[in-house]
């Protein structure tokens, strides 16, 4: 008993005799710690990055199964999953795929002089819908609208001088001129201009006010399906010489399998060249399929077809005295339109286009504070969704493979988990409540984190501060991206002194807009910051596997972004907010006057909804604020975005625009002085 009182004695007269003990204590358990949670980050990120959650898709089991599994391990960590009406999932739903309605309700027919009927055109052989627009029943005047480009820039408009308001207008693809041959265009040539998009054509029909739209494909178009087909059928004519040469070199004894083998080559060549020879033959013009010209919410009352030039040409023909091919010929010879109403024939038919939904979740876990500032609240989040079986928004869109998503956000989703245990194992309670939001729908536009700043589960105007992660999961020589290092006064320095002790190599971005969900909160005027280390060449497709990620790098960057919130708790007084205009949210190709919006993508069909509008901008200087609708800039309609930016070209900076919104349910018009392209 005396010996042990002498020890103490000495241990704690004599620091520096047992540090180095006490110091290989430490460090071994650290270690160990590190140890345990790499291996449950590992497990983690493995499960969400499996098959069996098919790329946690919407619309998909598999983004239901990761959200039941990040509601559980909240729940194991001891936070408050009760938070939305006793459950931790904040349900809405959004639209998961298109579909063409029955046969019956998706018609088209041409109608002549006289009610001189045009045999109704076949679905499917002779014309489709696009799930680019949307669903209607018409009878409709026609007019000819050449490329349906309006350019201001290039001094071309296939609308001038024409009313389309309540009718039909017939387009050719593409846009004049788009030899892919022809360097000297004044559009894109070889290098297609914006113009020549669907999305950009159908939104300007709209708001030129046109009811339907009629696409057919262009000469330029035909050509190269012409040059494709005649290439495939000449390499595969090469192809079955080679073959049947190498068939008829095998000896009696040649293996059946390697004869069984040649023989299904030669006929799937002999296949191949039937079905090219047919189609050179017939011609090379088909119908876009209904998924062609991808799928836009945005117009959902607007019928968009895609027809045969073959079912098209008898009605130019006879009600201009000229050809399409001698149409679209004059506008590319002269480098003007040639649009013309195309008098006494109308369009009759209708589409049926089905948006299908599906609900999706945030997930929300609760770590109460205690004190005074209890009510105040640190926000922490990370997306788990990704992009499924890839298409829209895959990088690979050829391939129908799982899009695991390991980096891309299983990282970020797994590091939350690892970031709410940290915080909950430190002794004491929090001061302020720190909540931990798994948010869903990013893929798509911010959807989820868009739907929580609208619809607040705790309250939005005392939340001080908005942590996020995405995509953390591939540190390549310790470097870490923070953004968002400029939206409070504070987190500067308080990024350097974190980091004194981790030692990564820092770029830090001061603004707090971006692709993630951090914009959605710093639209309202929350500090941000938000944590990511780069894209890389697996980024959306179906290679971002776990095997590529750096888990070690996963875990620090967890412990370092738990330290922030801790450092952001002990503040005695809430971070400061500062606004920092984006550089530029909204600039696409080409230059056009700043107006200062911040989209919401969570909004279809009603307009161009408004997330925020950037500071010292002209829209916030003429009123506009978040939660405001564009229905109307100008005299051009506004259905969505792409109406939005079309409609701005046709301004300059320092004219005054007339913007029509829909607040609370009431139509306001503002005037916005419009400011130079950033």
């Amino acid at each position: 008993m005396r010996i042990k009182q002498t020890w103490l004695i000495v241990l704690i007269a004599c620091p520096l005799l047992v540090s180095p003990l006490m110091a290989e204590t430490d460090v071994a358990n650290r270690e160990a710690a590190n140890k345990a949670a790499e291996s449950r980050i590992r497990d983690n990120v493995g499960f969400l990055a499996s098959d069996e959650l098919e790329g946690r898709g919407v619309g998909t089991a598999g983004l239901s199964k990761a959200a039941k599994f990040m509601a559980e391990q909240m729940k194991e960590l001891g936070l408050d999953m009760t938070a939305v009406g006793g459950q931790p999932f904040q349900k809405f739903e959004v639209v998961t795929e298109a579909k063409l309605g029955p046969d019956e309700k998706n018609t088209l027919k041409l109608v002549g002089p006289k009610t001189k009927e045009v045999t109704p055109l076949v679905l499917g052989e002779q014309f489709n819908p696009l799930a680019a627009g949307g669903s209607g029943k018409f009878d409709l005047p026609i007019v000819f609208v050449g490329y349906g480009i309006t350019a201001p820039d290039l001094e071309y408009d296939d609308y001038a001088g024409l009313d389309v308001k309540g009718k039909a207008v017939l387009m050719l693809r593409k846009e004049p001129q788009g030899d892919p041959h022809n360097p000297h265009s004044p559009f894109g040539g070889p290098h297609p201009t914006r113009h020549a998009t669907f999305s950009r054509k159908i939104s300007n029909a709209y708001q030129h006010g046109a009811a339907a739209v009629i696409m057919v494909n262009n000469l330029g178009e035909i050509e190269t399906r012409v040059e494709d087909q005649q290439n495939v059928w000449n390499t595969a004519i090469a192809d079955i010489a080679k073959v049947q040469a190498e068939y008829d070199a095998l000896g009696d004894d040649a293996a059946a399998d390697k004869k069984v083998e040649l023989r299904d080559k030669l006929t799937d060549l002999a296949k191949t060249i039937a079905d090219s020879g047919a189609k050179l033959k017939d011609g090379t013009d088909e119908v876009l399929p209904f998924m062609g010209a991808g799928s836009d919410e945005s117009h959902p009352e607007l019928p968009v077809y895609f027809v045969l030039r073959s079912a098209i040409d008898p009605v130019v023909q006879a009600a201009l005295g000229k050809s399409l091919v001698e149409m679209e010929t004059a506008i590319n010879d002269d480098k003007q339109p040639h649009s013309r109403v195309i008098a006494n024939w109308k369009a009759i038919g209708q589409t049926d286009v089905i948006r299908e939904k599906a609900e999706i979740s945030n997930v929300i876990g609760v770590l109460k504070g205690e004190g005074p500032q209890a009510e105040e609240i640190v926000l922490i989040g990370a997306h788990y969704d990704h992009i499924g079986y890839g298409g829209e928004g895959s990088l690979a869109p050829w391939t129908h493979e799982i899009h695991n998503g390991a980096d891309d956000n299983a990282s970020g989703a797994v590091a939350l988990l690892e970031t709410a245990r940290q915080i909950v194992s430190r002794d004491g309670k929090p001061q302020r409540t720190i909540v931990f939001i798994g948010f869903t729908g990013e893929e798509r536009g911010l959807l989820g984190s868009a739907y929580y700043v609208k619809h607040p589960v705790l309250d939005l105007e005392k939340t001080v501060a908005m942590l996020n992660m995405d995509m953390v999961g591939r540190l390549t020589d310790d470097k870490l991206i923070i953004s968002g290092s400029g939206t409070a006064q504070e987190f500067d320095a308080l990024i350097d002194k974190l980091n004194e002790n981790y030692k990564f190599a820092v770029t830090k971005d001061p603004g707090g807009f971006g692709p993630s969900d951090h914009a959605s909160f710093y639209a309202k005027e929350i500090p941000v910051m938000h944590f990511f280390t780069g894209t890389h060449d697996d980024y959306h497709r179906p290679s971002d596997d776990v095997e590529k990620l750096d888990i070690a790098g996963i875990r620090r960057i967890a412990s370092m972004l738990a330290d922030a919130a801790i450092a952001i708790d002990a503040m005695p007084a809430p971070p400061q907010y500062v606004a920092i205009a984006p550089e530029s949210t909204e600039r696409r190709t080409g230059s056009r006057p700043y107006f200062g919006s911040i989209p919401d993508f969570s909004v279809v069909g009603q307009g161009y909804a408004l997330q925020g509008v950037s500071p010292d901008s002209p829209a916030e200087k003429a009123g506009l604020k978040a939660g405001d609708i564009i229905v109307k800039l100008g005299e051009s309609k506004i259905a969505g975005l792409e109406d939005f930016d079309g409609a701005l070209r046709a301004f300059k900076a320092g004219d005054k625009a007339k913007v029509t919104i829909m607040r609370s349910g009431m139509e306001i018009t503002l005037t916005v002085t419009l400011a130079s392209p950033r």
